[in-house]
């Protein structure tokens, strides 16, 4: 008996390539910056997705395969600020014979400098305006902005406290103050920049001024930013 000629395996249909992680990357990183932009224009809550994915070129649905949601979107927002603020540099350390007081001015006032330049500061003026109505925006901003820089400056504390550089152990006890001179310049410069702007270098530099005991008398001060 013979037997039935088989029928012809089908063909499989071609499946379709996803996006590169390079497109993927490019796609997120122009929506991140179209979302800043509007962050700053508008603030958090009069911030559209919608308007985001336009503004980066997009369609107004791409920005929702790469974002549930525009807390999502802020917190992506905020790490791409940090990674174009220190150039991708992780938090550096002091050097062996660099007093702490020095290392601070010659680490964190480029990087004020930078925020300051760029607007960037704009950032801490609106969690503040909008935080207290949006406990996630406080929260992702705390996560990704704050307690990374607070245990750095834990570290950095304690070694200026055990070389007997700190006039009392503040800094240790409370190390968001390292932060306050930034936070004040910027809120001061949101309302008051055209008639009387801060520099935030100089009230950093000025703010270690009392943080720090001056250096024994031989050695060299620490030179201004």
């Amino acid at each position: 008996m013979t037997r039935a000629p088989k029928p012809p395996a089908s063909k499989a249909a071609p499946r379709r390539r996803g996006a590169s992680p390079e497109k993927t990357a490019a796609t997120r990183r122009a929506l991140s910056r179209a979302a800043l932009d509007i962050f700053l224009e508008r603030g958090f809550s009069a911030t559209r997705m919608s308007d985001v994915a336009t503004r980066a070129g997009l369609a107004k649905g791409t920005i929702y395969l790469h974002f549930t949601d525009k807390a999502a979107l802020f917190e992506d927002v905020l790490r791409e600020v940090m990674r174009d603020t220190l150039a991708g540099r992780p938090m550096q350390r002091p050097r062996r014979d660099e007093t702490t007081r020095a290392f601070l001015q010659r680490v964190v006032v480029p990087v004020l400098r930078e925020l300051q330049a760029s607007g960037r500061f704009g950032v801490v003026r609106l969690v503040m305006a909008e935080g207290p109505h949006f406990p996630e925006l406080a929260a992702v901003y705390r996560r990704v902005a704050i307690e990374p820089v607070l245990r750095w400056v834990r570290l950095i504390a304690a070694r200026a406290s055990a070389r007997g550089e700190l006039r009392s152990d503040a800094l240790s006890r409370l190390p968001m103050l390292l932060v306050a001179p930034a936070v004040m310049a910027a809120l001061w410069n949101g309302l008051y920049s055209a008639t009387e702007p801060l520099d935030v270098a100089s009230v950093f530099d000025t703010f270690l001024e009392l943080l720090f005991v001056a250096p024994p008398p031989g050695r060299p001060r620490a030179a201004r930013g």
